[in-house]
């Protein structure tokens, strides 16, 4: 496992989102705070009735508008990961949908008690809404998935044991061999990809993939303040010292809701991130700390 990561310099042209979060179903605001030490575990523990206090993996969520598609994903949570016996949250952080997805979500939650929800007041984009959940997050590892269902859950238990077998940081999802999505799609972030590579020596094949597992220190100290940060996760962990490898995952056609991208918001406005993600990664340091012992006078 890699050094103790430090926190980054601010970045002028992104905008500190500071959400006011609620816990879905209850009053009060949860708090932003970062923990974690990252440090690989054994393989899972079988899971017991009542969920331990410290699961084993953490599924984080951002949901805008998806109440077609809530239902299902809990669902195939359900069979991919909680069935086959690994001791698991799935945390949704509802950003300020307005259609009736949070209703279905608290609704369901009744009959899933390690389905964890919290809710944005206001729509704060994608960045926003994971750092929210990861902070609330008590696993040792800590997944992301879109909540479109084309990320595919069954995938994460095998990148869940790649991590802990490999010994690396993150494991990266990448869609190449099974993506569907429209042309307009793909040709949007091939050119957030091209910049990402040019601008930001980010060689990794698919970073817009959002299936990726990753040890809880690592993904509590990812910059996801900063608008338009997700899309640079492999990145920042490299450059902090992280070790990251991708393997094929499924990707599935959308069948309900609307996309939350398109040529701008994607490609353009990636494309234009890039280059203050290049300012905040040229002041990086990572330091190599050496420590010396006062000799002992008599």
């Amino acid at each position: 496992m890699s050094a103790r990561l430090t926190s980054t310099l601010a970045v002028r042209r992104h905008r500190r989102a500071q959400p006011a979060v609620r816990a879905a179903g209850r009053t009060g605001h949860v708090g932003l705070g970062s923990g974690g030490d990252g440090s690989h575990t054994p393989a899972p523990p079988q899971r017991s009735p009542v969920m331990q206090d410290r699961p084993t993996l953490s599924i984080v969520i951002a949901a805008l508008n998806e109440q077609d598609n809530v239902a299902p994903l809990i669902e195939q949570v359900r069979q991919a990961v909680i069935d086959r016996d690994i001791d698991a949250e799935l945390i949704i952080v509802d950003d300020g949908s307005t259609d009736q997805t949070l209703a279905r979500l608290t609704a369901l939650q009744a009959d899933h008690t390690w389905l964890r929800l919290l809710q944005h007041e206001r729509n704060l984009g994608q960045s926003a809404a994971w750092r929210t959940g990861i902070a609330a997050a008590r696993g040792s590892y800590i997944a992301t998935l879109d909540a479109d269902l084309q990320n595919d859950p069954a995938d994460l238990p095998e990148m869940m044991h790649m991590l802990i077998d490999s010994e690396v940081d993150l494991v990266q999802g990448n869609r190449k061999a099974s993506r569907k999505d429209s042309v307009i799609r793909k040709f949007s972030s091939w050119v957030g990809r091209t910049a990402r590579r040019c601008l930001v020596s980010d060689h990794t094949i698919d970073t817009g993939c959002s299936a990726r597992v990753m040890g809880a220190g690592l993904a509590k100290q990812l910059p996801l303040q900063y608008e338009g940060m997700h899309r640079f996760i492999p990145a920042y962990a490299r450059i902090a010292g992280a070790e990251v490898i991708e393997v094929p995952v499924n990707h599935r056609p959308r069948t309900a809701g609307t996309t939350k991208y398109g040529m701008w918001n994607r490609g353009l406005s990636g494309l234009v991130d890039c280059f203050a993600v290049r300012w905040m990664f040229s002041r990086y340091r990572v330091a190599t700390v050496r420590k010396h012992r006062t000799p002992d006078f008599e």
